[in-house]
Order: C-alpha cells, then sequence, then structure tokens
C-alpha cells in the first residue's frame, strides 16, 4: 500500500488531476460526465475478487471522471470498501473504513475536499447503531444502504446549489468569475438554459489557464464572455454587479481557501461594494480554522513565467489562498444559502 500512496513530485495530485481533466473538457462535457455517474458501479471499479480489492485503486478509478469531484470519488471508494469488506462484526467494519479513510486522506494531505468527504462519510455512514438489527449482515446492508445514499446526495449538489443561486442573478447583470469551479460553471449553465441575460468576465487563471478554458466553455453555450488579465480585476471591478467564486474548502470561521488570487478578488470587490457569492457543496466544509495565508498546509502546483527564471530567484508556488468571512456575501451550498457566520453551525450539525 505504501507504494501506491507516493507521489512522483511534490505538485499537489488535487491540482494534476485538474490539469487532466480541463485539457479534454468538450462542449458537451457537464452531460457526458452525468451519464458516467449514473453507469453501475461494476462498470467503473471492476472490484474482481474481494481480497484484491484496494481503495486507491477504487478511487482512482472513479477520480478518472472529469465531472466528478475528488470528495465524491472518495465517498464512492469508500461505499465499495463496504460491499467488498469480508468483516464478521460491526467493530471489524468500522475498523477497515476507518483504514480505508486515513489510506485516502494520506493519499494527498493537501486536498481539503478529501478530507472532509471521508471525514463526512464516517459520520454519516456509521450513526446507524448495529444493536438495532438482529445479525450483522442487517446492519451491513444499512451501512451500505446509507453510504449509497451519501453518495447520491453528493451527486446532486452541484444541481441543487444551481437551483438556489438563480434568484441572485438578473437580467443585464455582469457575472466576475476566478477560475474554472465546476458548480459554478453549472449555476452559469442553469443560468443561461432558464433564458437569463447576463454576460461573464473571466480571469485568465493564471498559471494553468483555467479562466480560458472556463471563457472557452462559456463561448459554446452562447453567453457573453471577456477574458482579463488577474491583474486586472481592480481595474474591471466598476462593470462587475456581483463575483461568484468555488472554493476548494469552506473553513469554520466562514471563509474558505480557494484558487490563488481570490482573496485579493475579494478585497477589491469589498472595497467597492459588490457581493461576493461562494457555490460550495457541503463536502468541502472541513474543520479547519486557518489564522492567516500561512496556517494551512501548502498545495503546490508548477509555474511557468515564460523566461528562464535564475536560480537565486524564489518562486512562490502556492496553488491557493486563503479569504476571511467578512470579505464573502453569501455561499450557495446544497444545505442552503448560508451566511459566512452560519457555516460553523452547519459544521457542527454535519459532525455531530
Amino acid at each position: 500500500m505504501a507504494d501506491t500512496t507516493q507521489k512522483p513530485d511534490a505538485i499537489s495530485a488535487y491540482y494534476q488531476t485538474r490539469a487532466a481533466h480541463h485539457g479534454v473538457i468538450t462542449s458537451d462535457w457537464l452531460a457526458q460526465a452525468q451519464a458516467a455517474v449514473e453507469q453501475p458501479d461494476s462498470s467503473v471499479s471492476g472490484l474482481g475478487p474481494a481480497k484484491s480489492f484496494n481503495v486507491i485503486d477504487e478511487f482512482n478509478g472513479w477520480r478518472k471522471q472529469p465531472d466528478l469531484a475528488e470528495a465524491v470519488a472518495a465517498i464512492r471508494a469508500m461505499a465499495a470498501v463496504i460491499r467488498a469488506s469480508e468483516a464478521t462484526t460491526m467493530m471489524e467494519l468500522e475498523i477497515e473504513l476507518k483504514k480505508a479513510s486515513d489510506t485516502l486522506k494520506s493519499w494527498d494531505k493537501t486536498s481539503i475536499s478529501l478530507t472532509a468527504g471521508c471525514d463526512l462519510f464516517i459520520r454519516y455512514v456509521t450513526r446507524t447503531s448495529a444493536l438495532e438489527y438482529e445479525d450483522f449482515n442487517s446492519a451491513k446492508s444499512r451501512l451500505l444502504e446509507r453510504a449509497e445514499k451519501f453518495g447520491e446526495i453528493s451527486c446532486k449538489a452541484r444541481k441543487i446549489i444551481a437551483m438556489l443561486s438563480q434568484d441572485f442573478i438578473f437580467d443585464g447583470c455582469t457575472i466576475l468569475v476566478h477560475g474554472l469551479s465546476r458548480v459554478v460553471l453549472e449555476v452559469l449553465k442553469t443560468a443561461a438554459q432558464n433564458n437569463k441575460l447576463f454576460r461573464v468576465l473571466c480571469t485568465e487563471g493564471r498559471p494553468d489557464g483555467t479562466g480560458v478554458l472556463l471563457s472557452n466553455e462559456l463561448s459554446k453555450l452562447d453567453i457573453p464572455v471577456k477574458l482579463l488579465l488577474d491583474s486586472a480585476v481592480a481595474y474591471s471591478m466598476d462593470e462587475v454587479d456581483m463575483v461568484f467564486v468555488g472554493a476548494d474548502g469552506v473553513v469554520e470561521s466562514g471563509g474558505i481557501i480557494n484558487m490563488m488570487g481570490t482573496y485579493q478578488i475579494a478585497l477589491v470587490a469589498h472595497s467597492m461594494n459588490k457581493p461576493v457569492y461562494v457555490a460550495a457543496e457541503s463536502y468541502k466544509f472541513a474543520r479547519l480554522y486557518p489564522l492567516d495565508q500561512k496556517d494551512m498546509a501548502p498545495a503546490l502546483r508548477p509555474i511557468e513565467f515564460g523566461v528562464k527564471i535564475p536560480a537565486k530567484v524564489e518562486v512562490e508556488r502556492s496553488a491557493r489562498d486563503y479569504t476571511p468571512p467578512q470579505y464573502l456575501t453569501l455561499l450557495f451550498t446544497d444545505l442552503g444559502v448560508l451566511s459566512p457566520s452560519v457555516v460553523s453551525d452547519e459544521l457542527i450539525q454535519l459532525y455531530l
């Protein structure tokens, strides 16, 4: 197992996955991915004999689906652990789940949503008591039922968020977005399908150009879009009616950890009285409380400047920053529309 969890370099696996997915985006990307999600488990996992089951292999099988979030892939893999388990008691099964969760979390320690997804899965699935059932098989079936339900809820999260956000998007508005958030793309796609008239300003999303990819997708949906330099946010903020961003993680303070540049966009928007909306699934709610930008595990990614950088020059390679709650207006989640101050209460409910 140790060999399986090792990664060849210091680049965050989370960003390696996103880079691979973004390279193959097509205009019907979401539709194809949704169809893939609905395929039977056996066609994706290929479990084979229970003795050869490997949670990382199962996770990687799900993770290859472009529209499936890393946390949801982990949830699907954890459900497969229950199906493949040869445990004969609830205690043994819970130990197996805990080991599988720890293995997944150690696979990429920089992924906030992966850790949160595993923790929430354990909390949600094991809330049932084995004492309610006469035999272990009945209890195991109940656990598997809850696991599948949790996976289904997680897969539907983006659709729910997209519907909840529609009342805040009005005709004639201009929306600033940063990077390529799949849930934000779903929000904008739904608004376009509802015949709302709006335009989008996309930051380029350096260094991986995710904003360029998002602008391409929006253009294919016939949504008016304008591409901005990352450094042109303040220059263009006068045109903006609202900011929409995704999140790698939502923390206990009500702030978010997201793609580098989110913090400065929120600062500019706040200073000019523009609302900043966050679209994030509840499986990204994490029990973290960063005190500042450096108070979190770094997620590194390669940076290309187009010119040779001398060895003596230090390059900041962190992929994300922390935006405090006072610069955010509302969070659109599958739990509802929340103010940042309510997030801690929701976290308590999720992890009880």
